[in-house]
């Protein structure tokens, strides 16, 4: 009976060894990041599971292509600030990639198997993945409700816990607060009942020197009184002073305003003169040789998807900025290579750039390519309204053409 008891004992070790080893080999390892910091010009894997990941809870729905662009890097800061990350600078260190693997999944081998077979695809979350290889816009639009709603279930939820830690750690707060006035408290009565002890004792033979201390503390009091009211006079004064000196500078401040904004309106009278004459002048000019069919239309689609909101010579002002960075040693000295610069254009990252140009865009790029050119050789322009780089607000700025100003 003993060797059979063993006998089983060994048995159920072995298959339950087995067991284990057979279901383990069955889990999939789960994807994570590289260990390094990832940031705006990166690309690679790294950038993919990134971009998957923040598209997964709705932060990011642009595609899915491995290039760290600037719609990534505002999806990325959204995210670390939805999530109450320390630094929300756009850098995915650990910190961001932790919160990230919590927070969502990764569906590696869908990912890039629509990536070799070249398919438009998306990887919203809770959304089932054979509806998201080659989906229409109906099925990506309602693909991001759906992903937005849980998202912001997500946030909620998030922000619950972090009120509750919050009202935890004031409520901790509260108590040590209240347990050190306890404590004050008693020190002070504990330290008065010795002091009144004292005076008992001395009473007697101090009373002549406590009326001579009260004497001299009450002309002490005194003086402070003056100098207190001295003080309080001078400071007014001063005050008086500060304040006439501050209307003196506003009166004059508005007076260059004034002189300013009458120099401007001049100056932009004279321009809208000159900029109406080039505009009549240039749509005279014959198409100059260099640029093919394809070169018009990628221009006209780009001019129409960046400013069809903009008056026309806002619209002409955007084809001379293609223009000018195709002569630029510092661009691509083609048209497509021009457009299609990662980060370049908004146009081209919100898909607005395969919208059907209307017959004003195609005139403005016919405009620019005969010569005419408002924003005087510029080669950056921004939404002031919008645009929150420092880098795009440090360059030398040229002249502001209906929203968009224009820089060298």
């Amino acid at each position: 009976m003993k060797n059979m008891r063993i006998m089983l004992i060994v048995i159920l070790v072995s298959m339950t060894t087995i067991t284990f080893q057979f279901f383990s080999s069955k889990v999939p390892k789960a994807h994570a990041f590289s260990e390094q910091t990832i940031q705006r010009g990166a690309t690679g894997s790294d950038v993919i599971e990134l971009q998957a990941r923040l598209q997964y809870n709705g932060y990011y729905n642009g595609p899915i292509d491995g290039v760290y662009g600037w719609s990534t890097y505002w999806a990325v800061r959204n995210y670390q600030k939805r999530f109450g990350l320390e630094e929300v600078d756009g850098l995915v260190g650990q910190k961001t990639k932790d919160m990230l693997l919590q927070s969502t999944t990764f569906y590696k081998d869908f990912v890039y198997d629509q990536i070799n077979k070249g398919r438009k695809f998306t990887h919203y979350g809770g959304v089932p993945l054979s509806i998201q290889s080659a989906p229409n816009e109906k099925q990506i639009q309602q693909a991001r409700q759906a992903t937005e709603q849980r998202r912001l279930q997500q946030e909620k939820k998030y922000q619950a816990q972090v009120n509750n830690q919050t009202q935890q750690r004031q409520q901790q707060a509260k108590e040590r607060e209240q347990e050190q006035a306890q404590q004050q408290a008693q020190e002070r009565e504990q330290q008065e009942q010795a002091q009144q002890q004292a005076r008992d004792r001395e009473q007697e033979q101090a009373q002549q020197q406590a009326r001579e201390r009260d004497q001299e503390q009450a002309q002490q009091q005194a003086r402070e009184r003056e100098q207190a009211q001295d003080q309080q006079q001078a400071q007014e004064r001063e005050q008086a002073q500060a304040q006439q000196q501050a209307r003196e500078r506003e009166r004059a401040q508005a007076n260059r305003e004034t002189e300013r904004q009458q120099q401007a309106r001049r100056n932009q009278n004279t321009n809208q003169t000159n900029n109406n004459k080039q505009q009549k002048d240039s749509t005279a000019v014959n198409l100059p040789n260099g640029f093919s069919q394809n070169d018009i239309q990628l221009m006209a689609n780009a001019v129409y998807g960046e400013s069809r909101g903009e008056p026309y010579i806002g619209q002409v002002a955007v084809a001379a900025v293609i223009l000018n960075r195709v002569n630029s040693p510092t661009f691509p000295n083609t048209v497509s290579g021009v457009i299609f610069e990662p980060g370049a254009f908004t146009a081209v990252a919100d898909g607005q750039i395969w919208l059907t140009p209307n017959e004003t865009a195609k005139k403005a790029v016919l405009d620019a390519l005969n010569g005419f050119d408002p924003t005087g050789n510029a080669i950056y322009y921004f939404n002031p309204n919008t645009a929150t780089s420092s880098w795009i607000w440090g360059r030398p700025q040229i002249k502001r053409i209906g929203k968009h100003i224009f820089c060298k």
